[in-house]
């Protein structure tokens, strides 16, 4: 069977993957934007300060891009993350894709490995309650988490409190830092009495990180780099199941491609894909059996509604976008005053937290991520002191300083929806409106004061006043506009990601999510992909 694959994220290539080792003959277009060369990848993060000719320009930029600069609006809400300039290559954009945005600003992506390059590596399965209105259960996806753990690498403990549902292959987690460390010792000296007056669980967190070496992936070396780009493969990032799939002589991956929309056959199906090569000429064709849309919910929508109106000059609207709410909460843990920050360790969450809620959909999922060799500024800015002062406070609290991340779930609503605006251009702008739930600010009030007062008891309470509210689409977990279906529906597909409005087109990225639990989902998007690739044969 020939297969196209539009997209190179984590949905892509583990739906390409798994398609090449059972025969088939997959082509993927792509953009393809790469990343650069890994600078002096046997340094540490403090050796590459020493060791680069420039290091300002390297973590910081030529034009300082790296640095999150204060709102002048003294009422927006600052952001404790901010992407350093080797991740420049994940965001750029293309010319080709317009976007409109009316209550979200999604993140789109172009590289080689989509958006998922820039992942804090968090691998959470879905249990039967995040997948209560999906048409599958948790045990019919389970084989396929675990498949997927053996591919990546995923590190975690089981039988902690957070309870996940269970999948083969799972890996020793990272060492814990001093913080972290001192955090779980104290929630295990006192879980009982915890659990009993605040209800959240606390454990360790799911991370797509080597602790062994797998094939030419290193184990991780605490060096430190998480942010700037693992230097030897030991975080995941799709790009390197995209060489591994390079490795099969019935894959091609055609880059330098801006898939623009399909063609219709006439009979209820797709001809091929049309594109255009970034770098300028005619327009090109590319057929198959099988055509796969996973080039992430925000680009394969935008594809579904341009084929339709390259096909009918109809605009559609596709209902039920999602992105997860996220709230960051910085803390401090009172233990670490005064002691050095260790920047010789891994950088990203190595604790995470659940808060049950009386209806299970609205669970509560955080990681814990404790500041190490990420950029500093953010918070210092946010410091209510002259910059003297700030610095001099942040040297003595800065190991004992960390966000929570609270994530919560989203549903499908139809006032929140993708379409295409008429704006007198050859091909009308995608177009996305989003509202919150009426419920969710009171919701974020209540949940975010029960997770305070539990840190505050394990000794680590949020700095006041410095709580986050991030903007829809910051989240980066978007969904729901194609969504999975038992039955047959308009702008839906089939359990096993089959559209039911084109007979050869199959979606297998979270654009047929019917709902957004709370946890990460791109252990989920790959799993997904996997099961799919295995139900064509």
């Amino acid at each position: 069977m020939k297969i196209l694959v539009v997209g190179s994220g984590p949905s892509g290539l583990h739906f390409a993957l798994t398609a090449l080792r059972k025969g088939h003959a997959v082509t993927m277009l792509d953009v393809g934007n790469t990343r650069p060369a890994i600078a002096a990848p046997a340094e540490s993060f403090m050796g590459l300060k020493r060791s680069l000719p420039d290091p300002v320009e390297y973590f910081l930029g030529a034009e300082y891009g790296g640095i999150t600069l204060p709102s002048p609006n003294p009422t927006d809400d600052p952001e404790y993350y901010g992407l350093p300039p080797s991740k420049d290559y994940v965001f750029a954009p293309d010319p080709r894709f317009r976007f409109r945005g009316d209550g979200i600003t999604p993140l789109r992506s172009f590289a080689a490995g989509g958006l998922a390059e820039c992942w804090t590596g968090g691998s959470y399965p879905f249990d039967d309650d995040d997948l209560a209105d999906f048409p599958f259960t948790h045990a019919a996806i389970a084989p396929y988490y675990g498949e997927v753990a053996r591919r990546i690498g995923v590190g975690g403990e089981e039988g902690d409190d957070l309870a996940y549902a269970h999948h083969d292959n799972l890996s020793a987690p990272t060492p814990l830092d001093a913080s972290a460390a001192l955090l779980a010792a104290r929630y295990a000296s006192r879980r009982e009495r915890l659990q009993a007056r605040h209800g959240v669980r606390f454990g360790r967190s799911r991370q797509a990180v080597l602790t062994s070496a797998h094939g030419e992936r290193e184990a991780c070396r605490s060096c430190g780099r998480c942010l700037w780009g693992c230097p030897n493969g030991a975080l995941y990032t799709p790009s390197i199941t995209l060489r591994e799939c390079m490795a099969f002589e019935t894959f091609a991956y055609r880059s330098g491609q801006f898939v623009s929309h399909f063609e219709t056959d006439g009979g209820g199906g797709l001809a091929g894909a049309v594109t255009f090569p970034v770098t300028g000429g005619a327009a090109e064709r590319f057929t198959a059996d099988v055509h796969v849309l996973a080039a992430g919910a925000i680009g394969t929508s935008n594809l579904v509604l341009r084929t339709q109106y390259k096909a009918s000059g109809e605009i559609v609207r596709l209902e039920g976008l999602m992105d997860n709410r996220q709230v960051l909460a910085p803390f401090f843990n009172l233990a670490m005053l005064g002691r050095p920050y260790e920047p010789d360790s891994y950088q990203y969450h190595q604790l995470a937290f659940g808060l049950p809620q009386e209806r299970p959909r609205h669970y509560v999922h955080g990681q814990v991520t404790t500041l190490k060799t990420g950029a500093a500024h953010p918070v210092l800015q946010s410091l209510p002191l002259d910059i003297r002062s700030a610095t001099g406070v942040l040297r003595a609290l800065r190991s004992g300083l960390g966000v929570a991340n609270l994530n919560y779930a989203d549903t499908r609503r139809a006032g929140n929806y993708l379409t295409l605006s008429a704006d007198g251009q050859e091909w009308p702008a995608l177009t996305a409106r989003y509202r919150p739930a009426p419920e969710e600010a009171a919701e974020i009030k209540a949940t975010l004061r029960k997770v305070g007062r539990f840190f505050a008891a394990i000794g680590a309470p949020f700095v006041p006043g410095m709580a986050h509210v991030r903007p829809i689409g910051a989240g980066v977990h978007y969904g729901g506009t194609l969504p999975m279906s038992a039955e047959k529906r308009e702008w839906s597909v089939s359990p096993q990601g089959q559209s039911h409005d084109f007979a050869n087109l199959y979606v297998v990225d979270g654009a047929a999510f019917p709902f957004m639990p709370a946890k990460n989902l791109t252990f989920t998007l790959m799993a997904n992909a996997a099961r799919i690739a295995d139900s064509l044969c």
